[in-house]
């Protein structure tokens, strides 16, 4: 496989599962997929964090509030990998508790990814919530 289907091959399966683990309340997996090499930063729905300390604290916080994850899809709209840098832009479809509430929304997620040591790493999330 070249470049792109290994990318998109990893979109699907690690960082699809961490994510759907994220908003189950399990921060763990999504911050193994995080680069640990500046600059990281996030631009999010509810809070935005700037360097590793905030963005580690950002996943506690996130990992904490969200739980009883019953449904997480994304729906990829466009992506493209150019050498050692990739990116996402697509929907993330999610039902969940957040602080113990019942919630169903659709976050608009774009992500900046780099390969460092020949493995994907997220340096970036910009996400913010799809109005009707």
């Amino acid at each position: 496989m070249g470049d792109r289907e290994d990318f998109l091959t990893w979109i699907k399966t690690d960082l699809y599962r961490a994510e759907a683990a994220l908003h189950d309340g399990d921060p763990e997996p999504r911050r193994s997929l995080w680069s640990q090499t500046e600059p990281v930063s996030v631009l999010g729905a509810w809070r935005n964090a700037r360097g590793l300390a905030e963005v580690d604290a950002l996943f506690t916080a996130l990992g904490a509030s969200f739980s009883h994850c019953t449904s997480y899809a994304f729906e990829l709209v466009a992506y493209d990998v150019v050498g050692d840098m990739a990116y996402t832009a697509g929907l993330e479809h999610v039902s969940a508790r957040v602080d113990g509430e019942p919630r169903t929304y659709t976050l608009r997620a774009t992500q900046v990814y780099r390969r460092e040591n020949a493995v994907w790493r997220v340096a970036h999330r910009h996400g913010d919530t799809v109005t009707p």
